[in-house]
């Protein structure tokens, strides 16, 4: 529409009379002069370096993206060890936790002389508290059957053993970078966490020695150790480091004499990131006679196994569960994990983000134990920090129950983010949060790299 000059005039001088009370004069909202541009993060689901492929032709958007995830500096050597039964792995999520929660099975089984779970439960903690150090399965079995008491330390327990919780008192924290779509190595960085005084003082069991000769079998003997970790779902991208690093322990314990006489006995399972799975694979291990269940990968799938497996009076020792409400679950004393409580996560996870100085903050999780779990303690950290209510939004999305199901729609949510101004977003999930990183790109949030 055209209009005279006059009008224009007297438009431009209305707009001055009230500049004082407004933003902007003829619109309702301020002229945008550049993008708003918001810095991506993840967590241990995601930051691996085969989470990219998730997001097919979209893979470049995690360029730049960071995040933490549980993690001590790997030996060279045990990575070499790891690549000898899988020469094709390119990340190492969980994979020490995994190694070290099957080697600790065996050498409590070996101390209480005894397969029966509840034997080898009252010495899980003790094995990785005072007694006599010892930093390799060959060594640290020799003195168990010997009756000694250990103290076992190795590829995810370097500080501190576990709690009178049977978690670890101490956890070490990586920071990763994304590069393109790989995970840049030389910028890692470490942090620890926790506390060393929250280790247990507890006196275990005396260890049985083994007797010279044969075993009588009246030991339960052979150990049977069952996985119940994420073949398939929405986990699966971290079942290869935690498969090579299972099947590296089974096969170090063995070529070092076994447990109580013969060599131990693993079954494999799936968890496949979905209670149904998981129940099914815990059932098919009780009626195997297993006696201890590694796994499973997610907290909220142990937390539907676990009455299950409590009721079958059998073992849960997950290598990955970080949901801080497993540490006071009713487990009858039959649940252990060498993974840290997320009460440690968050923290390491808050202080990534706030040096990069974000001031608007959304923190986008998967709607379940562990995802909402990690992000009430990251938005309390932040808290903490002096990061208003207001400069602070949540969201959550149901992942799939199913690969069969729809891929998570979250367009809505990255419509909310974009309108909130976010300059960070936290997302909080497995692999199918890459639908939640593609969403915010088609919403125009733009991230930053």
């Amino acid at each position: 529409m055209l209009v005279s000059r006059g009008s224009r005039v007297a438009t431009l001088a209305a707009c001055a009379t009230f500049l004082l009370a407004t933003s902007a004069c003829g619109t309702d909202k301020p002229e945008e002069t550049t993008a708003q541009q918001a810095r991506l993060y993840g967590t241990d689901g995601n930051m691996l370096n085969t989470f990219p492929a998730e997001l097919k032709d979209r893979a470049d958007l995690v360029d730049g993206m960071k995040g933490t995830t549980p993690l001590t500096p790997l030996p060279e050597d045990f990575k070499n060890r790891l690549r000898s039964v899988d020469p094709k792995l390119t990340d190492y999520l969980y994979s020490g936790e995994t190694y070290d929660a099957v080697a600790i099975s065996a050498l409590a089984a070996q101390l209480a002389g005894s397969t029966d779970p509840a034997a080898i439960a009252r010495q899980i903690v003790g094995v990785t508290n005072g007694g006599q150090r010892c930093e390799d399965v060959a060594t640290c079995l020799s003195l168990a059957r010997n009756g000694q008491d250990i103290e076992y330390r190795s590829v995810s327990l370097t500080r501190a053993g576990f709690t009178d919780a049977g978690e670890p008192a101490t956890a070490s924290y990586a920071t990763l970078h994304f590069d393109g779509q790989q995970i840049n190595d030389a910028k890692t960085e470490f942090v620890g966490a926790g506390e060393e005084t929250a280790a247990s003082t507890k006196t275990p069991p005396k260890g049985r020695k083994q007797p010279t000769g044969a075993a009588d079998r009246e030991d339960g003997s052979p150990l049977v150790i069952g996985g119940l970790l994420p073949k398939t779902g929405d986990l699966a991208l971290a079942y290869p480091p935690m498969a090579a690093a299972a099947e590296l322990a089974i096969k170090e314990i063995n070529a070092a004499g076994g447990v109580l006489g013969d060599p131990v006995t693993w079954i494999d399972g799936d968890d496949g990131t979905s209670p149904t799975v998981a129940k099914a694979t815990v059932a098919s291990h009780i009626e195997a006679g297993v006696d201890v269940i590694i796994g499973a990968g997610g907290s909220g799938i142990s937390l539907e196994v676990l009455p299950d497996v409590v009721q079958a009076g059998l073992i849960l020792f997950s290598p990955s569960n970080t949901d801080d409400g497993l540490t006071t679950a009713e487990d009858k004393g039959l649940y252990f994990r060498t993974a840290p409580p997320d009460s440690l996560q968050g923290r390491a996870l808050a202080d990534v983000i706030l040096r990069d100085g974000s001031q608007r903050i959304a923190i986008v999780a998967r709607k379940d134990s562990y995802g909402e779990g990690l992000q009430a303690v990251v938005k309390a950290e932040l808290e903490k920090a002096g990061i208003t209510t207001d400069r602070l939004k949540l969201l959550t999305y149901e992942p799939p129950a199913a690969p069969s199901d729809p891929p998570v729609n979250f367009s809505d949510g990255a419509t909310q983010i974009k309108d909130f101004g976010a300059d960070a977003v936290l997302v909080i999930g497995f692999a199918e949060s890459a639908q939640v990183i593609r969403a915010l790109a088609e919403a125009g949030v733009q991230i930053r790299h």
